[in-house]
C-alpha cells in the first residue's frame, strides 16, 4: 500500500491552458478587488478622523466600512473557500445559521445597551 502522505497531488492536476488562464484571471480580479476595496478604507481612515467630521458623516463613514467589510468578507467566503461553486441549497446551508447567529448578537447588544441606558436613568447617573 503506497503512502499517502509522500504523494504529490500537484502533479496530478491537469487542466488545460484556457483553464490555467480562466483561474489565473480569477485570481487576478479577486486580488484587485479586494485590494481595491482596502486601499478606499485606508484613504478614508487616513483623510478623514472622528475629530474632523460631524455627527451625520461619521456614522456615514462608519455604515461604510460595515458595508465594505461585510463585501470583503462574503467575496472571501464566496472565493476563497469555494462556497460560491456549491448549489444554492449548500449555501442556505451554510450561511443561514451564521446570519441567524450574527442577527441574535445584534439583538443581544441592542438589548443591553437599552438596559445600560434605563438603568443609568433610573439611579441618577
Amino acid at each position: 500500500m503506497e503512502r499517502d502522505d509522500i504523494i504529490e497531488y500537484s502533479l496530478d492536476a491537469h487542466h488545460s491552458e484556457e483553464a490555467g488562464k480562466a483561474i489565473r484571471k480569477k485570481i487576478l480580479n479577486v486580488t484587485i478587488l479586494l485590494t481595491l476595496i482596502t486601499a478606499v478604507e485606508v484613504v478614508v481612515g487616513a483623510k478623514w478622523g472622528r475629530a474632523s467630521t460631524t455627527g451625520v458623516t461619521w456614522q456615514m463613514i462608519k455604515y461604510g466600512y460595515i458595508v465594505l467589510t461585510l463585501i470583503k468578507a462574503a467575496y472571501i467566503v464566496l472565493v476563497f473557500m469555494h462556497l460560491g461553486d456549491e448549489r444554492k441549497s449548500m449555501k442556505y446551508v451554510i450561511l443561514v445559521p451564521y446570519i441567524l447567529f450574527i442577527l441574535f448578537l445584534i439583538f443581544i447588544a441592542l438589548m443591553e445597551a437599552l438596559a445600560v441606558g434605563d438603568a443609568w436613568s433610573t439611579y441618577g447617573g
